[in-house]
């Protein structure tokens, strides 16, 4: 097999996982490619360029116009890259037996959801009892809120990648309802496949939703109180530390809700977003 043709075999079977990844599963496959597949493959003895061409043309798929073009005809190396280094990361998580006590409670481990593309970045702490039912952060009350912040920035939750420190819910012994907070030991555990999905993703900022989310991550006991509004660095990555939604649900003062705002409108200048003189008075007293 030559160099030529293995490259193209290792970047098309890259290509096919990074759409299996995002969950397409047909593909229009042209006649031409069925018989270059029949083909014999190439051997290295025969290294010249008059090889290689006819099959890179062979598999190439039909010109279609632009407008009718999908994200999965569009994809790139990049993009595909990413797309199944994710999903490998996903398989070798969903199983994971680390903590043997939350394993033997959870329901389900909660992964983490969004673009893998996103220049955005929210993590929170841990899963809690819907997010453990259904496999998705941030989906119960404080999650809604989150949606309506992320919304309200101009964004669209399928936009931004939501992720927490820990992806199981934290066990309950003897609790019929109710959360407790990972311990710093859960946390550092579980970390490393967070700093993975960072690096795969490569967001251009984070938040960090909460004092727990922000000490697991900064190592920090400066409180949240403190550092919230503070753009801070995690692994070369800004990262602004702000209050969690489950805050603002208990304490919904228009001062509290215009901190976190104003955290989040920190964020936007950073992405270089545009903010409206309605998004800069949100929450502002008349």
């Amino acid at each position: 097999m030559t160099d030529a043709y293995r490259q193209l075999l290792d970047a098309t079977i890259a290509h096919v996982q990074g759409l299996k990844a995002a969950s397409v599963r047909h593909l229009a496959v042209a006649p031409e490619t069925f018989a270059a597949l029949a083909a014999p493959v190439p051997r290295r003895r025969e290294p010249s360029i008059s090889t290689v061409t006819p099959i890179n043309a062979s598999i190439s798929m039909p010109a279609k116009p632009a407008a009718k073009k999908t994200s999965a005809t569009v994809s790139t190396p990049v993009s595909d890259a990413k797309a199944a280094a994710m999903a490998d990361l996903r398989a070798r998580v969903l199983p994971c037996m680390k903590c043997p006590h939350l394993a033997n409670s959870r329901t389900q481990v909660v992964f983490g959801v969004g673009d893998i593309h996103a220049p955005l970045m929210f993590i929170g702490e841990a899963p809690g009892a819907d997010e453990d039912e259904q496999g998705e952060p941030f989906i119960g009350k404080a999650g809604q809120l989150l949606t309506k912040i992320i919304e309200a920035m101009g964004l669209a939750r399928e936009t931004v990648y939501i992720a927490n420190i820990l992806k199981c819910r934290p066990d309950t012994p003897g609790q019929t309802a109710g959360n407790r907070k990972p311990t710093p030991a859960e946390m550092d555990t579980c970390k490393p496949y967070l700093l993975e999905q960072i690096r795969i993703i490569q967001p251009r900022a984070i938040v960090a939703l909460g004092a727990t989310a922000t000490d697991g991550l900064l190592g920090k006991s400066e409180g949240i109180t403190k550092l919230r509004g503070r753009w801070q660095e995690f692994h070369g990555t800004p990262l602004m530390p702000t209050y969690h939604p489950a805050y603002l649900l208990r304490n919904q003062a228009l001062s509290e809700k215009r901190k976190v705002w104003e955290d989040m409108l920190l964020v936007m200048e950073k992405l270089a977003m545009p903010v409206s003189e309605k998004q800069r008075a949100y929450f502002l007293k008349p």
